[in-house]
């Protein structure tokens, strides 16, 4: 239809003529209520951005002579920010003599990722930035169960509601469990000086 008959048929019922499509022959355009649909727009893109997760990036910072339980807070920190969902920056800093003995920097690295390797999973091996060696560690995705797990859980449970309870096992059954071990020399116990 003619612009100024569509103008005309959009006033009569108070909306505006909105162009979709200035390029096409002939130019598309819609009789619609323009602030409505601009709210609506705004509405669903600040929806879409509460559903964003953004990633950050954690740093955590080791040492050639890192001792064994400082090396499990790290990790138990690094733990904490990989179930977040960030990213995990390691980095590991030689000093002056440390630079001759880069195997010990890759030997720590290596344990640190051990540590936390149910949490998260390094992108590549550790590289050299500098004087620092770096590796990225991504976080394991949470593990989704399946619809029909919770149902078989629930049937099992319902069953185990009508047998009755058994009587604990005898003192005799129970294995025992062994005294706790003596602690393991790390790297830096036996440092070359």
């Amino acid at each position: 239809m003619l612009r100024e008959v569509a103008l005309s048929l959009a006033e009569r019922q108070n909306l505006d003529l909105v162009l979709i499509s200035p390029n096409a022959v002939p130019p598309v355009a819609k009789v619609m209520d323009y602030g409505k649909y601009r709210y609506d727009r705004q509405k669903r893109e600040k929806e879409a951005k509460k559903k964003q997760k953004v990633i950050e990036i954690k740093e955590i910072r080791l040492s050639t002579s890192i001792e064994q339980h400082d090396l499990e807070v790290k990790a138990s920190m690094a733990k904490k920010f990989l179930e977040g969902g960030d990213k995990l920056k390691v980095s590991l800093r030689f000093k002056g003599r440390e630079r001759g003995r880069t195997d010990r920097g890759f030997e720590v690295v290596q344990r640190f990722t051990e540590a936390i390797k149910e949490y998260g999973m390094p992108e590549k091996s550790p590289a050299f930035e500098g004087r620092s060696l770096i590796v990225i560690v991504n976080p394991v995705p949470p593990k989704k169960e399946k619809a029909g797990a919770a149902t078989s859980a629930d049937a099992s449970a319902t069953v185990a509601a009508d047998i009755p309870a058994a009587a604990p096992p005898p003192a005799a059954a129970i294995p025992a469990i062994p005294a706790q071990q003596k602690k393991a020399k790390g790297p830096s116990d036996e440092m070359d000086l």
